[in-house]
């Protein structure tokens, strides 16, 4: 292992601290809490929307006042209970293992995950086993540290050509693009993004996703959620930026003067959370997730101030289907 892919390894290794002590930061909660309180829908996996579900975990309640949703943060412990009998399942992180993780709860029917947590849009669309219910919108970005000679601007072509190896320097520094580990649905729609198949073998791979403190030279550039970035940086949840600052694509910034959404920006995306098709019809599932009159949707108070834009009447749609 190389010095490069050593200091990756570390970035990754603390976020799971940075993870644990979340939990005693005001500014944001990690996992249930307390976690032996389990409510009525369990959930997991993408990284990018875990506060503002943890935020919605504390507005969203049922007839009773009772808190419905139990969302569980991408790091943190190896394992999670999510139900109070049985139900200790590795923890999922990211969004694709969060939908596996689903899939082999509806598979093998042990209740164990009601929903999971999607920064991406499906995969395979083989079956129609799972409904992906869009209920904010996002976009991602590059950063670069704030003391880099990088630009601030680049292309998606630019972009392009740095994840596929073939661009290796830029203002006389030597570039090093970084990608989340193979979970992440942020990575996947960045790759989606600026039309890169295969990285190349440049890519330094493997680092916890809208987590700033990973960029540690000169060279480095990574994607980012913009909703993350702005949450972290208003202190509605951990600050991970590091010297991580937002870079702009073709000229078009991520965010308006006033630090909100631009949804001019040309890669911006619906986030989901992702449920069990048979159950769309389930009256906790149906009245928490789809429509936009359903709970969540109609917590926009919530979602605006975890960085994300809403989505008017296209909030809790249920068109969207697939297999993971």
């Amino acid at each position: 292992m190389n010095v490069k892919s050593r200091a990756r390894a570390g970035a990754a290794l603390g976020v799971a601290v940075l993870a644990l002590g979340a939990a005693l930061a005001p500014a944001a909660q990690a996992d249930p809490n307390p976690v032996t309180q389990y409510r009525t829908l369990a959930g997991a996996g993408s990284d990018t929307t875990q506060d503002v579900l943890n935020g919605l975990g504390n507005v969203v309640v049922n007839a009773l006042n009772q808190k419905v949703i139990a969302s569980w943060d991408a790091t943190g412990t190896a394992t999670v209970k999510t139900k109070a009998t049985g139900c200790v399942i590795n923890r999922p992180n990211g969004s694709s293992a969060g939908i596996d993780a689903l899939r082999n709860a509806v598979d093998t029917n042990s209740g164990c995950l009601d929903f999971a947590r999607s920064s991406r849009g499906p995969a395979d669309t083989s079956t129609t086993d799972l409904t992906w219910i869009p209920f904010a919108k996002d976009a991602v970005s590059w950063v670069k540290r704030s003391d880099s000679a990088l630009p601030a601007d680049l292309t998606a072509a630019q972009l392009k050509d740095i994840y596929e190896c073939n661009l290796t320097t830029l203002n006389g520094v030597a570039l090093t693009p970084i990608l989340p580990q193979a979970n992440s649905g942020t990575r996947q729609f960045f790759l989606s993004a600026i039309n890169v198949a295969t990285p190349g073998a440049c890519v330094q791979q493997g680092v916890q996703e809208n987590d700033g403190t990973a960029l540690d030279t000169a060279g480095d550039i990574a994607p980012y959620s913009v909703a993350q970035y702005t949450a972290q940086e208003k202190a509605v949840v951990t600050d991970r930026r590091g010297a991580a600052v937002l870079g702009s694509v073709g000229t078009v910034a991520p965010r308006n003067a006033d630090k909100t959404l631009n949804l001019s920006f040309p890669f911006t995306r619906d986030v989901y959370n992702v449920v069990p098709t048979a159950k769309l019809t389930n009256a906790t599932i149906a009245s928490t997730f789809v429509g936009s009159s359903s709970k969540v949707c109609a917590a926009a108070t919530t979602i605006t101030a975890y960085g994300f834009g809403t989505l008017g009447t296209n909030c809790g749609a249920t068109l969207l289907k697939g297999e993971r």
